[in-house]
């Protein structure tokens, strides 16, 4: 079954920051692939680092490697935010994540949040 991820109106998915260790693959529209690196996650979208801009607006999958395995998802693609010296970031937010996928991407999200909460600071992962 697919799970099609809802933003809470008055309240924003936590969000886990990931510095450049996670690289993602994306699959556009039109076939093409690009390679991305994860800056940040969440269980309703996340903020990638691309050599290129992809096109607001586009649908793409999205697929990257996780604690809990690999999550898998179908992303819409949101306005750049700013270049950066070696790239663009970009937002994305998804739009349809299966439930196994859907599973491990909050196993992996919870992991770090109870890792922060008990005091315990991975040099990979920080929450805000």
């Amino acid at each position: 079954m697919t799970h099609f991820p809802q933003p809470h109106p008055s309240r924003r998915a936590a969000r886990v920051q990931l510095g450049d260790s996670v690289l993602a693959a994306i699959r556009l529209e039109d076939g093409r692939r690009t390679k991305a690196n994860l800056k940040t996650i969440s269980a309703t979208g996340g903020l990638l680092r691309l050599a290129q801009s992809l096109t607001q607006g586009d649908f793409v999958e999205v697929a990257f490697q996780t604690q809990a395995g690999p999550v898998h998802g179908m992303a819409e693609v949101l306005s750049p935010m700013h270049k950066t010296n070696d790239g663009v970031l970009q937002a994305f937010r998804f739009v349809a994540i299966e439930d196994d996928d859907h599973r491990r991407l909050r196993t992996s999200l919870d992991h770090v949040s109870d890792r922060h909460l008990l005091g315990i600071k991975s040099k990979t992962f920080s929450i805000y």
